[in-house]
């Protein structure tokens, strides 16, 4: 076996502003949902780890939170696992989305980069290229070109499967040669209750208006095992007002949050699950240091 077959293994990190497809991406390269998504910045809390099983080699993704200006403790804490991860793994990918002109934001980012990733090499990401035209395409690859020192730059569109794969090769070329980290199967190192939490904050956020994002945790509280499984999990809110969005007139929105949580954490756990939601208010949390430990954070 010559060097350049060798298996290969290591750690990749997503960086970018919120929302610009980085879990999306993740989930794609592994092949199955194991970090959430939303519409809403500002999604990701949790440096989540998908694993990608090839026969050369295996990667080791990090979805970490977007990059951003913190004006909370939770934010500052959000920065600091990013940057943590920035200087741990083997290979920075930045994303930049194709339906999106580059702004202070990537250009912020780009300088934080370049402050703790200089022996890191660093690959170029267009996202979600399936919403502009070939032009557009152009345009923002020429623009993304200038923005850091690339080792590679490739478009690609997540949600399409478009040039995923070529991604996933440009990664792995990169680690270092060595054996498997994770069981073969293994998709993510997350405990399973953290996944769950995950899945119900996502289906909690869906729909629902622009403050409540940053104020809404997840815990987890009990598994019980059985004929089927339950789940006792509580939703943390900061204000009442938000409580009575978050349960929805009779119990609709809650009802509602519960079934598509369920389905993914059914998919995930892979037996029926009976889900017990409970809504309660801490306020201000997220500028508790109290009850940001308690809340995981």
């Amino acid at each position: 076996m010559t060097s350049s077959e060798e298996f290969r293994s290591g750690f990749a990190c997503f960086v970018g502003r919120p929302n610009v497809g980085k879990s999306t991406l993740t989930n794609a390269l592994v092949g199955q949902k194991v970090a959430i998504t939303s519409s809403r910045p500002q999604t990701t809390r949790h440096a989540i780890r998908g694993i990608v099983h090839r026969d050369d080699g295996q990667l080791v993704l990090v979805d970490t939170p977007g990059l951003h200006r913190p004006r909370t403790l939770l934010g500052e804490r959000l920065n600091d696992v990013v940057h943590t991860t920035w200087a741990e793994v083997d290979v920075v990918g930045f994303c930049v989305p194709a339906d999106q002109q580059i702004g202070p934001g990537d250009r912020f980012i780009a300088a934080e980069l370049a402050k703790v990733t200089a022996k890191t090499p660093l690959i170029g990401i267009l996202t979600k290229t399936d919403l502009v035209g070939p032009e557009v395409i152009a345009e923002r690859l020429l623009a993304l070109e200038q923005l850091a020192e690339f080792a590679e730059i490739v478009p690609v569109s997540a949600s399409k499967g478009h040039q995923v794969s070529l991604l996933a090769d440009l990664l792995l070329a990169r680690m270092p040669p060595g054996p498997p980290l994770y069981p073969d199967g293994e998709l993510s190192d997350e405990p399973e209750t953290t996944m769950i939490a995950e899945f119900v904050r996502e289906a909690a956020l869906e729909g629902v208006r622009d403050e409540l994002p940053h104020s809404l945790a997840v815990v987890v509280e009990e598994m019980t095992p059985g004929k089927v499984l339950t789940v006792r999990a509580e939703i943390f809110v900061e204000r009442d007002s938000q409580k009575s969005i978050v349960i929805g007139k009779g119990g609709s929105r809650l009802k509602h949050v519960g079934t598509e949580a369920r389905r993914h954490i059914e998919a995930l756990l892979g037996e029926k699950v009976h889900l017990d939601l409970f809504v309660k208010v801490a306020k201000d949390w997220q500028r508790d240091p109290r009850q940001l430990r308690r809340l995981g954070f």
